[in-house]
């Protein structure tokens, strides 16, 4: 079957996770149904776009976000690419499809007032899982990790000999990471108190059962912290993602370098957390050029 065989490209070729997996096959199989429904056809190798255009105006009308809608054409683009590469098909039906316009929102980072006050916050507690959320937000906010790549770390990833930790982000790439002198000191004491209790796991970060954390814990793990000293309406682990990369970039760094630490494939993706950063500069340039007529 050939969405079998996309799957099995995405997975085997591309080197995409399970979870990114999951979402294509569910997103083809949403327009196959759809397809065998309206038209009774469940060969969606055979469409036309009009067919995909139908298929996208009941998905607006059954109120999907825009957002959301140009993720499934995506999916189905990427599909149609794959089938014109094994040469299943000479035309790509997406080929000329425009994505629908969405609003770009802008996400507010955590200010570093913020971030330090969750972590004196941890600070006052010495158990062992207060140990590891304060290792949790001292790595996401010293890296810009993403959550699966933390969820994903071994005890072996990290070098304390030349302050390093290995990543392994998107499609199975690998980068390292540097760490801070004080992630280290808060990492080995962390360590030290899970080797107490659970001596044979391998997985940096576990549960209080000693298995391997998941992705909504991490989300609840800083959601959590961040309610009680923040009022921003998301409070997310890729919250304390753009705010490394937005606190770096107001202290002067390098867009590339940023980008590397991130694990982004192209500088269009870092660019999303210039925002702030251009913000800052429009405040200094006004505050300072001669011509602003804010200088006295």
């Amino acid at each position: 079957m050939l969405i079998h065989s996309f799957l099995e490209y995405l997975e085997f070729e591309k080197k995409y996770s399970i979870h990114t997996i999951t979402a294509y096959k569910k997103d083809l199989n949403s327009f196959r149904d759809f397809c065998e429904l309206e038209y009774g056809e469940n060969d969606i190798s055979t469409v036309h776009y009009n067919q995909i255009r139908n298929w996208i105006v009941n998905l607006v009308n059954e109120q999907i976000s825009n957002r959301t809608i140009n993720r499934k054409v995506s999916s189905l683009k990427s599909f149609y690419k794959f089938l014109q590469k094994v040469k299943k098909i000479e035309i790509n039906p997406l080929a000329k499809h425009k994505a629908l316009k969405v609003e770009q929102k802008i996400q507010v980072p955590f200010s570093l007032k913020e971030i330090n006050a969750v972590l004196d916050d941890i600070n006052n507690e010495t158990d062992f899982i207060s140990l590891r959320n304060k290792s949790i937000v001292a790595l996401f906010y010293s890296t810009g990790i993403r959550r699966i790549e933390l969820i994903n770390i071994k005890e072996r990833d990290i070098n304390f000999s030349d302050n390093t930790i290995k990543v392994l982000g998107k499609r199975n790439k690998e980068r390292f990471v540097p760490l801070l002198k004080s992630v280290e000191e808060t990492l080995k004491v962390y360590i030290k108190g899970k080797k107490e209790i659970f001596p044979e796991s391998s997985d940096l970060f576990i549960t209080e059962k000693g298995n391997k954390i998941y992705e909504t814990l991490v989300y609840r793990v800083i959601n959590s912290y961040f309610s009680k000293v923040s009022s921003k309406v998301k409070k997310s682990p890729h919250i304390l993602r753009h705010s490394f990369a937005t606190h770096l970039l107001n202290e002067g760094a390098d867009l590339n370098s940023v980008k590397e630490l991130l694990g982004h494939s192209s500088l269009a993706s870092t660019q999303v957390y210039t925002h702030n950063s251009l913000d800052k500069i429009k405040k200094v340039y006004n505050q300072s050029h001669p011509r602003s007529g804010n200088k006295k």
